[in-house]
């Protein structure tokens, strides 16, 4: 399960809405072995802007910047981010969203990346509803997605609000 706080979705959300019709990419790091996202990277989408069938792409001077950065932070990768834009990029969802649903390069990042949470946001424009899903690759390399708790904070996200100590 990816544990995930309201405000760090609402930076991946204003960033995919702020790059559209473009895909929004970037990265959430938290502290090492912890898998809680704890801030979000933005990144430049390297990809060839004029290209049809545009993806995401990190650029690698960018990354490595962040990598150092996170490492001397004690932090790392917790979730590679990017959004879905075009429709329909695989059938129509119900919702009529582009899907949010790893592609074949997507895959083939995740699995350069074991453990590390894909996130994507999908949208069909700046004002549009969005539909946010995470993935994770299995021990057998199958895409298996990830549910997606977005909480307020931290302190209670694993055992519920209610889960308060007794201060009697």
């Amino acid at each position: 399960m990816l544990v995930i706080r309201r405000d760090l979705v609402e930076e991946l959300v204003a960033h995919a809405r702020r790059d559209h019709p473009r895909e929004a990419c970037g990265q959430l790091l938290g502290p090492e072995e912890s898998d809680r996202p704890e801030r979000y990277v933005p990144m430049t989408n390297a990809d060839d802007a004029d290209a049809r069938g545009s993806d995401y792409r990190f650029d690698s001077r960018e990354q490595f910047a962040v990598y150092k950065e996170a490492t001397q932070r004690d932090e790392e990768t917790v979730v590679v981010f990017h959004s879905h834009t075009r429709v329909p990029r695989r059938p129509l969802t119900d919702t009529g969203l582009p899907e949010a649903y790893p592609s074949v390069k997507d895959i083939e990042f995740m699995g350069l990346q074991p453990g590390v949470h894909f996130a994507i946001v999908a949208i069909t424009g700046p004002d549009s509803p969005y539909d946010l899903r995470s993935f994770l690759l299995d021990d057998a390399g199958e895409v298996v997605e990830d549910e997606v708790q977005v909480v307020e904070n931290y302190m209670f996200s694993h055992t519920g609000a209610g889960d308060v100590p007794d201060r009697s």
